[in-house]
């Protein structure tokens, strides 16, 4: 999920079972051999750059939005691969991780715990999982609506030019927007799904499965085996899932756009993906900063796979600047689309409202039928003329 140096070491090391080293061994293979496929992208870059080997295409007329908007339109740009993060959801009112005063870390005194990210930490997990639950109260799925980076992200897709969408976010909000399992790489995992802890046992269980446990007030245990369950969703300590391992293989090669949003881009292995498309490939940031810029030495060098906005040789990368939702309005606007996504997020909101509602009265309904008394009577909106 992060890059774990920054936290605390563990003093023990938790006993595996055969079944465990077996798996973690299977998914350590996937995460050794893309280290080695990035290893070798490295030293081919060093090669090409180095002896003037090979030239580069350059697709866009301008290294701005108008440029990406006209080389979209111009039926070249077939394979969008995106690339998102915790920024695209701050508008729908879920928080991001490090931001100061407002982000997670910076408001979960009230668990107690030894340091922040023990909350997602899988050895901590197994013994207290009583703070990740409480917390999972406050942010599950189903509490928020899609935003318009979502939708416009879907809007990519029902127009055939979306080739998948790499996220790092838990929210399961791409999935509400539209986008479907095929669609997606969830890269630190999902709600969506949930397992039992025990490697022995594995079984699978629903969202609305987990959402009873969490909002009854029960730490969910596995009706087979009496072990913990969790959400997939990957805690520091576990790997990635072995699908985006091999995903990444085949989507970046035949990526020609890469757009990345609401990401700061220092998580890998996630962040090391913007270097597997090809050379000649666009990468379009739309970010609060700017992110995933080229180490000056390697950018000397003309190789590695750094951003580059501002140097004199910058040719295929654009960064805008803006909130998610103001950039992708921006590009919607210069691609025609902005009626259509505006109209789409207007639709789609108002469906899901009246779903909830939906939802509540018959959550009422039940509990009055199981009390014996009547439901409470629909809100008067009328108002007097």
């Amino acid at each position: 999920m992060s890059d774990t140096s920054e936290f605390p070491q563990k003093e023990e090391k938790e006993d595996l079972t055969p079944e465990e080293e077996q798996g973690n061994q299977s998914e350590d293979s996937s995460e050794d051999e893309a280290s080695g496929a990035t290893e070798m992208d490295f030293l081919r870059n060093l090669f090409s750059s180095t002896l003037g080997l090979g030239s580069v295409e350059k697709v866009l007329d301008e290294l701005n939005l108008e440029g990406l908007a006209r080389y979209i339109q111009s039926g070249k740009c077939k394979n969008i691969v995106c690339m998102v993060g915790a920024g695209i959801s701050t508008s729908a009112g879920i928080p991001d991780f490090r931001s100061p005063g407002t982000g997670l870390y910076a408001n979960l005194q009230k668990y107690n715990l030894p340091y922040p990210e023990a909350i997602f930490q899988i050895d901590y997990f197994k013994k207290h999982p009583e703070p990740f639950f409480a917390l999972a109260r406050e942010l599950y799925p189903g509490q928020f609506k899609p935003t318009v980076c979502h939708y416009f992200m879907k809007m990519l897709k029902d127009k055939g030019l979306l080739r998948r969408c790499y996220s790092q976010n838990i929210d399961t909000l791409e999935r509400v927007a539209g986008l479907e399992g095929d669609d997606l790489i969830e890269a630190h995992g999902t709600f969506f799904t949930s397992h039992c802890v025990s490697f022995s046992c594995r079984k699978e269980y629903n969202l609305e499965w987990m959402k009873e446990k969490i909002f009854s007030d029960d730490i969910p245990k596995c009706d087979k085996c009496s072990s913990l369950v969790k959400p997939d969703i990957v805690f520091f300590g576990e790997s990635l899932p072995v699908r985006f391992f091999t995903s990444m293989k085949m989507d970046f090669p035949q990526c020609d756009l890469l757009i990345i949003m609401g990401t700061s881009l220092q998580v890998q292995p996630f962040a090391g993906l913007v270097g597997r498309v090809s050379k000649s490939c666009p990468r379009l940031l739309i970010n609060m900063e700017k992110a995933g810029q080229a180490d000056p030495f390697f950018g000397v060098l003309d190789f590695g796979g750094g951003m580059d906005f501002d140097s004199e040789k910058a040719y295929r990368d654009v960064a805008h600047i803006s909130t998610c939702d103001e950039g992708c309005l921006a590009l919607a606007d210069l691609l025609g689309w902005k009626g259509e996504l505006e109209e789409l997020v207007n639709s789609e909101h108002s469906r899901i409202e009246a779903e909830d509602q939906q939802e509540k009265a018959s959550g009422a309904a039940g509990a009055a039928a199981e009390a014996g008394t009547p439901p409470p009577a629909p809100e008067d909106k009328t108002t007097d003329q």
